[in-house]
């Protein structure tokens, strides 16, 4: 385990109750509900087409469900509107697969924008609490350069800086690892790590790389397209050695399916 996990008895961050979602009228993800308590890595995994991301999407916002709830630190986000919604907005931060920098803007242009959506200080603060968040990342140095001249890891790190603007308690981060070579990848997985136990950042992360799994997930809950539903719960570990559902067995040890070696 990564971090100390939080026990049921705290209070619970994020409260998914009986959602159930849809794309182009096909359900995709059917009555599931889950927990997530502050200071954990939680991730979402399962095999393509489950619905991680698009678990991940309506958590923050982008879709509405065709039922359930999704509350963030008490706030119902399907229901929330005006001030409410805004409120909620400024609890979380996201990281988008590829990282989503806008190409035009330095990095700590990139860090300021929701700064400058969602408060009104100073200009010569906002620069200053960029070059913070960047900092915390490891990108201190290039603050003034361009999206375009920095690798793919560094564009990621610079997308979870931006996501950090507004000190929220959780980051979303989809696919982190997707695309960066191993090495790239852990020195990500180092980062997160570090900033969930020094800042006590709780993250929801969607991911199906398994060594990126192991190295920071205190809990994962498992998609499966076949049932629509959630599979299965727990430490990853725990669930490779111990579950009783062949498929997730098969999940985490990398074991071809029985159809597959036939």
């Amino acid at each position: 385990m990564n971090l100390p996990m939080a026990s049921p008895t705290e209070d619970v961050l994020i409260r998914v109750e009986h959602f159930t979602a849809a794309y182009q009228g096909s359900v995709v993800i059917d009555d599931i509900s889950f927990e997530v308590y502050p200071g954990e890595v939680f991730v979402i995994l399962g095999g393509s087409g489950s619905g991680k991301s698009t678990l991940l999407k309506h958590m923050i916002g982008l879709f509405e469900p065709v039922s359930g709830a999704i509350l963030i630190d008490g706030d119902d986000m399907v229901t929330a509107g005006g001030d409410t919604r805004a409120r909620i907005l400024t609890k979380f931060g996201v990281m988008y697969q590829q990282g989503a920098l806008f190409g035009s803007m330095t990095l700590r242009e990139n860090v300021r924008l929701p700064l400058e959506e969602f408060t009104d200080l100073p200009d010569e603060a906002m620069n200053l609490i960029a070059d913070m968040k960047l900092k915390l990342v490891g990108l201190d140095a290039f603050a003034t350069y361009m999206p375009s001249e920095i690798s793919g890891g560094m564009q990621k790190r610079a997308a979870i800086a931006r996501a950090m603007a507004l000190d929220p308690l959780i980051l979303f981060l989809d696919e982190p690892s997707a695309g960066l070579d191993p090495i790239t990848s852990a020195e990500l997985d180092q980062l997160i790590l570090r900033l969930a136990r020094s800042l006590r950042i709780t993250f929801v992360v969607v991911s199906h790389e398994l060594p990126s799994i192991y190295a920071i997930a205190d809990r994962v809950i498992m998609l499966d397209k076949r049932v629509k539903k959630i599979v299965a719960m727990g430490p990853p570990q725990e669930l490779r050695d111990k579950s009783t559902n062949t498929w997730v067995r098969q999940f985490f040890n990398r074991e071809a399916s029985a159809e597959a070696t036939g």
